[in-house]
């Protein structure tokens, strides 16, 4: 029962997944699937799935082979009525929130988008100590003894020295019985990431452009987090000023003042510079905007902050144009022009355009294709 209970369950979750990716491109899109469970699960809402079963009823009416008809008489084609008819008493097709784990998801998403597995590469690699117990060692600390080994060895040691009584079997340890687990140092590779997410919060980003922006992070943070073991997210937000602010300010802030891009890069840059060692870390950094900036000065500055600075230091610089009523979009067109596709530097630039939800899911396939 247990073996059939867990393939049907097994069979069940395959169903769902099928689903689910049928489906991706809507719930990437969807704010409202961000339901996350514990900090583990996602929930996605879909259709109760019925399964086929046959239902009896009283057989009133009749149909198609039941009784005679006149040619030109429509067939299974409901007759035009006068709207008045009663409320119906039949149930209605009902929705199931479904818990799927992020891990799943991730997969599904890498899946479907075609995301490459990513290699780390470089020095960004940290080489850390971790101790396996792999073997057993006649000296070491009473934390350490183990008994059944221990007691192996006073049995072998009676039994040779005629001292073991079957009848009466009494095993006494002595000193040199003692046996210790003992431990080796192995150096573990842990590849451990920082992603830097930067928005502008700008009077022209409006609470739909920051919608946009917390889904299509989250599920960026999905991935990323399905690379590495140890991930770390920062969040700034800049209007003329840039601040390092929490997860929640990040996705709740709202300002009125100008833009200044510059802003933000700079504080990024510090914000590796005290924190996040390139050396130690691989650094993703993320930039959402309108497209609108105080002068071309500044943007040339943002430029010039990137070639010099942060792209050395990070493994991708992904700029995503959210557009909007207010914005000239002014941005991608001069970055994208400055860092030409045949240019080195731009191998670890991708920029995209945002207009709405449905772009999402390009959006997130453009970022992360390269597998940086």
């Amino acid at each position: 029962m247990y073996l059939k209970i867990t393939t049907d369950h097994a069979r069940f979750r395959n169903i769902i997944k099928g689903k689910v990716k049928k489906d991706l491109r809507k719930y990437i899109s969807n704010a409202e699937s961000l339901g996350v469970k514990g900090g583990r699960y996602i929930s996605i809402p879909m259709p109760t799935i019925d399964l086929p079963h046959f239902e009896f009823g009283k057989n009133e009416q009749s149909g198609v082979g039941s009784g005679d008809g006149k040619e030109g008489d429509s067939v299974g084609q409901p007759e035009d009525g006068d709207g008045g008819g009663k409320a119906g008493n039949a149930a209605g097709t009902h929705i199931q929130e479904v818990d799927v784990t992020l891990e799943e998801m991730a997969e599904m998403l890498g899946e479907e988008l075609g995301l490459p597995r990513i290699q780390p590469k470089g020095d960004k690699n940290i080489l850390a100590q971790k101790s396996r117990y792999t073997s057993v060692h006649n000296l070491g600390p009473k934390s350490l003894l183990h008994f059944r080994r221990t007691y192996k060895e006073a049995l072998k040691r009676q039994i040779s020295m005629a001292d073991y009584d079957p009848l009466d079997p009494s095993i006494i340890p002595q000193s040199r019985d003692f046996r210790y687990r003992s431990y080796k140092e192995l150096p573990v590779e842990n590849n451990s990431a920082v992603i830097i997410f930067m928005m502008d919060v700008s009077g022209s980003m409006g609470d739909e452009q920051k919608s946009i922006v917390r889904t299509q992070s989250f599920w960026i943070d999905t991935w990323l987090r399905s690379q590495y073991k140890g991930l770390e997210t920062r969040f700034i937000v800049h209007d003329a000023v840039a601040h390092e602010v929490d997860r929640e300010t990040f996705f709740s802030t709202r300002e009125s003042g100008g833009t200044i891009i510059s802003s933000a890069y700079v504080k990024a840059l510090e914000l590796i510079e005290r924190e996040f060692p390139p050396e130690q870390w691989n650094v993703y950094l993320f930039h959402f905007s309108d497209g609108d900036n105080w002068s071309a000065d500044d943007s040339k500055k943002c430029f010039e902050l990137l070639e010099k600075k942060l792209l050395p230091v990070s493994n991708l610089f992904a700029y995503g144009q959210v557009e909007s009523l207010y914005g000239s979009g002014q941005f991608y067109r001069d970055l994208t022009e400055r860092f030409q596709a045949s240019d080195s530097s731009s191998e670890k630039i991708v920029a995209t355009r945002i207009p709405n939800r449905e772009a999402i899911y390009d959006s997130i396939k453009e970022f992360l294709k390269k597998g940086l």
